[in-house]
């Protein structure tokens, strides 16, 4: 049977302590009511007593309720029986049932719930949601998240309500980060680095080509404009805002596991056991030759067992070869990208026009980032489709299972689409090239290099324009698809159009919804996928681009209401789903703030310029400033000792040239090879990662002391509602006969 919790008769409790406390803050009140939904058209529920529904105990249950089955409990108890209902009287076929399968016969066109009205329907709770929930000029207000909930369900009212604290919990980061990109934008005219690159004593030294035979000597100057916009994002602000991003994370999970476990709690799926679900019906239907049966411990019913050395084995090693294969383009297309770069490098050396010479490394990063955007976009479109057809060969028995299986398998390639060439380009890119005596060469070729003060900036434009770029493109995708969707819809309809205008008006509300798009049981799974990506860009690569939880901020104040139209302008109306949480994609986001710890560590250390101007201005400058701190970075190198040759058609070679990096000069014993310093920054280097994530780790687990998943309110709360459920029971049960039990209840009220 399908567990439905129900709404027992009223309690009449006394006013808690707590309920005492808010009334006094009327000023509170007043301003709540700024934000809050409009009170008139959805009232504020009040807070009933249920428990689960057992037909021996009917008269437990409140049955003059309106609300006794709400109109999403109604959907989900139809789909139930429909999924399961026998269309055949053969005995022998034990899996002639559901309607999915009469409609993959052509018995029937499609199954699903319908709406309340259209759009204009007066009294409808679709006109009040898409008025007051699905409207941009309300974007500042609260969403309605119990009328949600009754309209459509827990499963898809718990994603608007994460949605939504996410977007508030954005507020302080993006703050914070404005005001870290203001205090780089204020102190970039005072950067002592950028004005020697630029215009000051460095400005014409000879550095080494920057590739093979075709690259010639070119001059500092030309990596001015890196070296001037790369203050905006590596300045000391960033050291305090990612360590201030990481505890952000972990607070906002925190908070989250409070506010979800009020929110369960009044929704009634707070205990709630998925192990308590039946089989998918899919999951049955890919079993109907398995002979062998098997009692489920915890419903007691009859399911069939599937072979495992002989299906699930085979299956899963299949999805999982399969999506290796995926990861290992995503890798391909990234190394295309690689020599995309390499060859604009040769490209735009052969050119003599001095403007293209002096924006070459911007050019070259912005280009390379617009085409590594567009092979993320496409590879989403066709590995989605892959994955749910590796996932639905898998045999997953209940649709939590194949939901948890379905997010971690397309999470893992999407982790490897987003953020495999920002990984590259923060720990990777320059690191590992050798000297230019030595080269260190890939498949032959030689590997790319940062400019002259690391390749901070090209983190910041790599991540700015996938970031960025991500969220307009998938905006625009996630609501004009569906109408393509519609038009489809549209052309089975074509003979049930009618010329009379006026026949549209009345015809069935069946036929009218045929028309929108259907949701499916995946249809939030997109959703909390480009949220998820997001989530990762803000904590994991934060310090490379501060402002990025204020756009993540602006684009998911769009999102809550762009989404709400969508659903209920473009889509059926879905059947309605009980969920305990958003489940894996909390343990998802848990293991991205891990990651974020990490990776914000190391691109400060080791990526950004902050270590080597600590080490120099303490250690090795003569006045404690950062002059001179050019010169410190570069180190000389004889043209003569070149691997690969010098520039082909260049016969005068300068005496010396200079390139990144802390070598001894060509006149010192054992030439090329580090120096003091480098051993010495590298040194600070590990001790900063070290002492990061242990003063970060340490923040962390006092925070999570501090904010306990479940509030003591809460508790209380469950404890005294547990209490009174109990007592009313064993009270109501001592008389023996039903009109005993009724004659009691009314004569105790309070019971």
């Amino acid at each position: 049977m399908l567990e439905q919790e129900l709404t027992l008769h009223e309690i009449p409790e006394p006013p808690s302590f707590y309920k005492a406390y808010i009334l006094k803050l009327s000023i509170a009140q007043r301003l709540q009511e700024l934000v809050y939904p409009n009170p008139d058209i959805f009232p504020n529920e009040k807070n009933k007593f249920t428990a689960p529904y057992s037909r021996d105990k009917d008269y437990l249950f409140d049955h003059e309720d309106v609300n006794f089955f709400s109109t999403s409990k109604r959907t989900r108890i139809v789909e139930f029986l429909l999924k399961r209902k026998r269309f055949s009287d053969d005995p022998e076929d034990d899996f002639a049932f559901g309607i999915n399968k009469l409609i993959r016969q052509g018995v029937y066109s499609d199954a699903y719930p319908l709406h309340d009205g259209g759009i204009g329907t007066e009294g409808s709770r679709r006109k009040n949601l898409y008025y007051e929930w699905g409207s941009f000029g309300k974007w500042w207000k609260f969403q309605p998240l119990d009328a949600i909930r009754e309209y459509y369900g827990v499963k898809i009212g718990l994603y608007f309500a994460w949605l939504g604290f996410f977007t508030i919990m954005l507020i302080p980061p993006s703050i914070v980060g404005l005001i870290t990109f203001f205090y780089g934008l204020d102190t970039r005219t005072n950067d002592i680095p950028a004005d020697d690159i630029c215009n000051g004593e460095m400005a014409n030294t000879t550095m080494c080509p920057i590739c093979d035979k075709f690259c010639d000597f070119w001059p500092l100057k030309d990596a001015c404009d890196m070296t001037s916009y790369k203050r905006l994002f590596d300045n000391g602000s960033t050291v305090f805002f990612s360590m201030f991003m990481s505890l952000w994370a972990v607070v906002f999970l925190e908070l989250w596991n409070r506010f979800s476990a009020e929110l369960t709690h009044r929704w009634d799926v707070f205990g709630y056991d998925p192990e308590d679900e039946h089989p998918r019906p899919e999951y049955l239907a890919e079993l109907d030759q398995v002979k062998e049966k098997r009692v489920n411990f915890v419903t007691q019913t009859s399911e069939p067992k599937p072979p495992f050395w002989k299906m699930k084995v085979p299956r899963f090693v299949m999805s999982w070869t399969i999506l290796g294969v995926l990861v290992v383009i995503a890798f391909i297309a990234v190394l295309g990208i690689i020599l995309y770069r390499m060859s604009m490098i040769v490209a735009l050396s052969t050119l003599n026009y001095q403007t293209i010479k002096g924006y070459w490394s911007l050019l070259i990063s912005f280009t390379g980032a617009g085409i590594n955007l567009i092979f993320i976009l496409m590879f989403n479109l066709v590995y989605n489709k892959i994955a749910i057809w590796l996932t639905d060969k898998e045999l997953h028995r209940t649709q939590t299972d194949y939901d948890n299986a379905l997010t971690l398998k397309i999470y893992l390639f999407q982790f490897v689409n987003f953020y495999i060439s920002i990984f590259y380009i923060a720990f990777f890119k320059g690191k590992f090239i050798g000297t230019p005596n030595d080269r260190t060469r890939l498949f032959g070729y030689r590997q790319e290099e940062c400019s002259p003060g690391g390749c901070f900036m090209e983190l910041s434009i790599q991540m700015a324009m996938i970031f960025v770029g991500k969220q307009f493109f998938l905006q625009i995708m996630e609501y004009y698809m569906p109408l393509v969707w519609k038009l489809f819809n549209l052309m089975k309809l074509k003979e049930w159009k009618t010329e009379d205008s006026s026949m549209e008006e009345i015809e069935p509300q069946y036929v009218r919804d045929f028309r929108l798009v259907q949701w499916g049981h995946n249809g939030l799974f997109n959703e909390y996928l480009e949220i998820v990506i997001q989530f990762g860009f803000i904590t994991i690569f934060v310090c490379a681009f501060p402002l990025a939880p204020l756009f993540a901020l602006m684009n998911n104040i769009l999102e809550v209401r762009l989404d709400a139209k969508k659903l209920l302008v473009q889509h059926r109306r879905p059947s309605a789903q009980k969920v305990k949480s958003i489940g894996i994609w909390f343990d998802i986001m848990n293991t991205l703030t891990k990651i974020a710890v990490v990776t914000n560590a190391f691109i400060i250390a080791v990526t950004s310029e902050f270590i080597p101007k600590l080490v120099y201005t303490n250690v090795y400058s003569p006045d404690g400033t950062l002059h001179g701190y050019v010169n410190f970075t570069l180190s000389y190198f004889d043209p003569a000792d070149m691997d690969g040759g010098n520039p082909s058609g260049n016969t005068t070679l300068p005496q010396y040239c200079r390139y990144p990096g802390y070598n001894k000069a060509p006149w010192e014993d054992d030439k090329y090879t580090q120096n003091e310093a480098f051993w010495h920054i590298w040194c600070i280097r590990l001790l900063f990662v070290v002492g990061f994530q242990t003063i970060v780790s340490v923040c962390l687990m006092i925070v999570r002391y501090c904010i306990p998943n479940v509030s003591a309110k809460l508790t209380d709360q469950i404890r005294r509602e547990a209490y009174i459920t109990k007592e009313l029971i064993i009270r109501t049960e001592k008389p023996s006969t039903y009109k005993e039990k009724a004659k009691m209840y009314a004569s105790n009220p309070n019971f």
